[in-house]
């Protein structure tokens, strides 16, 4: 055996034993949560868990461990064009609140189910990610985002001075949409026109939620409400 092939193994095996433990950690919090983490998430767990390391490192151990997070799925896409004037983007990325009901994203996604198709519509609080209120649809319409807002303005009092973001959906611009928000001293803000990482925190929601395969309307309805329950 040459030289370099020899410390090219012993160096290997060397890595190998120094991430050990991080290798069990990493297999453990993505057991835990049902494989529904990625290395983002998987490393920041692990800083909670006073473990450091770095997000490059748990990516590839990931990876020589087959650990990934399941096929997501394409986003629903709700731009159809302009209507009407468009509210300021007054998040501009700034995802961060100093306590609850002072920033909340909405946003709709699209999931495939058994060859059908289902909206679902949440509203979540900047604050901790919880979500606030949420309504499934079988079309994404008027009448589902009106039936959200009511039910997160019922579980939530004095809202004034809240910012209500969102992207540029159609479903956003309409009057009736716009007067709700205002009735109760809500902002609206907008996302600027096809940019996904103005909404971040509800496109990572998607996308984690996403993650489970379900067979039925009545399945995933079901395990909707517990992910939430999981989630919040």
């Amino acid at each position: 055996m040459a030289r370099s092939v020899f410390y090219y193994h012993l160096k290997k095996l060397s890595w190998e034993d120094k991430y050990a433990s991080a290798r069990a950690e990493i297999r453990e919090i993505f057991t835990t949560h049902k494989g529904r983490y990625g290395y983002r998430r998987v490393t920041a767990e692990m800083h909670n868990r006073n473990h450091p390391i770095n997000h490059k490192t748990v990516y590839r151990l990931m990876r020589e461990m087959g650990l990934w997070d399941k096929k997501r799925k394409v986003h629903y896409q709700s731009y159809l064009g302009p209507l009407g004037k468009e509210a300021p983007n007054l998040i501009n990325r700034s995802f961060s609140a100093g306590a609850p009901n002072q920033k909340w994203a909405t946003d709709i996604t699209q999931i495939n189910i058994g060859g059908e198709k289902l909206y679902f519509s949440p509203i979540l609080d900047m604050f901790n990610g919880e979500i606030i209120a949420y309504d499934l649809s079988t079309s994404p319409n008027l009448e589902q985002v009106y039936a959200m807002l009511e039910r997160a303005f019922c579980s939530r009092k004095a809202l004034k001075g809240l910012i209500l973001h969102s992207d540029q959906g159609r479903q956003y611009r309409y009057q009736g949409y716009r007067k709700r928000p205002e009735e109760q001293g809500i902002v609206q803000s907008v996302s600027r026109k096809a940019n996904c990482f103005d909404n971040a925190m509800m496109e990572s929601f998607f996308g984690t939620m996403k993650t489970e395969l379900f067979t039925s309307r009545k399945a995933f309805a079901k395990a909707l409400r517990e992910y939430i329950n999981y989630y919040n």
